[in-house]
């Protein structure tokens, strides 16, 4: 069970996929909320996606039973909590109740609230979250190892799918994307300085930019896209995780918040150049196989403040962010484009 955010839905997927190939003869049902269901593409056979439909079906304490019902209804004969939230833990209780073993998550809340606290701060490495998730399957006596590079079994997804996005990669080209915004202010590089971070790149004519972006974002991305040459922006319509993972795995390199595209680009095999503010990597949240090298981030005493980056800045400034020139970022992009496009 992983019903959200969609990032960490996302770093379910190596996890359960890894675990799913090393026991085939087991039936594994993944129960996770719609919007993150088609993130699972090119599943292992052994592996059912199962929807929570909380916000309507399944809403409330009469849909809560009425999923427990439907679920026990297909022989599930133990229960990996990989969430732990107040829906979760009800649904594993009536298992647990109904004789069938039960596991969970250890989210190292302690921890993490040791690492954020404004004084006499713990800074140091603490456990991944996908260390944490394979913890879970070990406790319901399942170990496995990690296999796990892309969801795409030849290693890109189908070109096709964003022909009427651009044309085909052509050879000598890198191709960038740009993934600019995450869900809390704490984790969003000021958009004039990451504005000029584009302009940096798109002075290279080997480079071609790609903005990843809502649709609320959309108009501001647009004047990107207008401003600088061979930028393109994916904001201005729903393409869909399909069309847009299939994209990202041509690309040499992601340039991501500490947000969800970070995670998505993990699983399409792309190299991640993250930037980080109010959260810290040391939360084990950084994306799968992403190196520390390709980090981007400021050495203030105050960070990380928060876990999630959901609190405002004491400093009132967030100077975590805004003591990131861009130039760096633009010259680690180019860096890591240009080393894997060799």
């Amino acid at each position: 069970m992983r019903l959200s955010a969609l990032g960490d839905v996302a770093m379910t997927i190596p996890q359960i996929y890894s675990v799913c190939r090393a026991y085939p003869e087991t039936t594994f049902v993944m129960l996770t909320q719609r919007v993150a269901s088609s993130l699972f593409m090119y599943a292992p056979t052994n592996l059912q996606i199962y929807i929570a439909d909380v916000k309507a079906r399944h809403k409330g304490l009469t849909g809560l039973w009425l999923l427990y019902k439907e679920l026990s209804a297909l022989g599930i004969e133990a229960v990996a909590d990989l969430h732990d939230v107040l829906r979760t833990k009800a649904l594993r209780h009536l298992f647990r109740l109904a004789g069938k073993p039960v596991c969970v998550i250890d989210k190292g809340r302690a921890a993490k609230k040791r690492l954020t606290h404004r004084h006499h701060k713990k800074l140091h490495p603490l456990k991944p979250m996908a260390e944490r998730y394979a913890d879970v399957f070990a406790a319901l006596s399942m170990p496995y190892t990690p296999r796990f590079t892309t969801l795409y079994p030849d290693g890109k997804g189908d070109a096709g799918l964003f022909s009427h996005i651009t044309p085909p990669k052509e050879s000598g080209k890198l191709w960038i994307g740009i993934a600019p915004f995450a869900k809390h202010e704490g984790k969003i590089y000021p958009a004039e300085e990451m504005e000029r971070v584009v302009e940096l790149l798109s002075r290279h004519e080997r480079l071609h930019i790609f903005l990843f972006g809502a649709g609320s974002e959309a108009a501001l991305l647009a004047k990107w896209q207008e401003r600088y040459p061979r930028v393109i922006s994916l904001a201005s319509q729903r393409h869909g995780f399909k069309v847009e993972l299939s994209l990202m795995s041509y690309l040499d390199v992601m340039l991501s918040m500490d947000s969800a595209n970070m995670h998505l680009a993990a699983l399409a095999g792309v190299p991640v150049v993250s930037v980080w503010g109010a959260t810290h990597p040391y939360a084990g949240f950084l994306g799968y196989t992403a190196s520390p090298a390709h980090i981007v981030q400021a050495d203030l005493a105050c960070r990380p403040c928060s876990v999630f980056g959901d609190k405002p800045c004491y400093r009132g400034d967030y100077a975590c962010l805004r003591q990131i020139e861009p130039e760096s970022i633009a010259q680690k992009v180019l860096d890591v484009a240009e080393d894997t496009g060799e």
